[in-house]
């Protein structure tokens, strides 16, 4: 799947504010693909909205559902989270649930990507929503990593420190027991040194935040992660 194959991510929530120009720059930066997500003020209209600004350039975008309400056609895939360190099965597989209820007679199995939430950073809203274990060791997070892939058979295990930067060797552990499920790396990347050191370990790197606080820095990540690849 095309999924697999991108090194390179930029993730814009819906409930933010991106002008034309900012949005340009982002479609036509040479992101391998658009994540269309976030965790507060998510809204069907405002999905819709970012989604036809964004279908007027051909990078590929995904939308990562938080909420049945904000689900509509026109991704290229979607992608459905499970916080693997949950303590809530709310957000571990009831979610999931409610929504193949309703929408299973229809679904397009093929467009829908499994992920494998792993949340670390306890300050976030991410993590405060699902009321994650945050407080995770490197066996911790290894074990979360195998359960991903040989239990669920997922294709991505996404470690996520949102908001912050993450560590290193807790990124580097993950992907040295991964064979076939591709890992995901997001939070606090806001330099492309930052990048460049995170996309070295993980097979694909993810950048939010920063695009709303420094376009520039943010849009020098993209360069970064593709030069590790020539």
């Amino acid at each position: 799947m095309e999924y697999l194959q991108w090194r390179h991510v930029f993730k814009l929530d819906p409930a933010k504010v991106m002008s034309d120009e900012a949005l340009k720059r982002v479609c036509e930066s040479g992101t391998d693909a658009i994540l269309v997500g976030g965790t507060d003020g998510v809204t069907l209209d405002l999905v819709v909205d970012l989604l036809i600004r964004v279908r007027q350039y051909t990078v590929p975008v995904a939308l990562e559902i938080s909420t049945i309400e904000s689900v509509t056609p026109g991704f290229d895939f979607y992608f459905i989270p499970s916080v693997l360190n949950s303590t809530k099965t709310t957000f571990v597989k009831d979610l999931q649930v409610e929504a193949i209820k309703e929408f299973g007679d229809f679904m397009d199995w093929t467009e829908l990507v499994p992920e494998g939430y792993c949340i670390l950073n306890p300050d976030c809203k991410a993590a405060q929503v699902t009321e994650a274990h945050t407080e995770l060791s490197v066996d911790d997070v290894i074990a979360h990593a195998r359960l991903a892939e040989h239990f669920f058979n997922m294709p991505i295990f996404y470690l996520e420190y949102s908001g912050m930067y993450g560590d290193p060797t807790m990124v580097r552990a993950a992907k040295k027991v991964l064979t076939k499920t591709r890992l995901f790396y997001g939070g606090g990347i806001t330099s492309a040194q930052q990048a460049a050191e995170m996309a070295k370990i993980a097979d694909t790197i993810v950048v939010g935040n920063h695009l709303y606080d420094n376009l520039t820095e943010a849009l020098e990540t993209v360069k970064a992660v593709h030069d590790l690849s020539l």
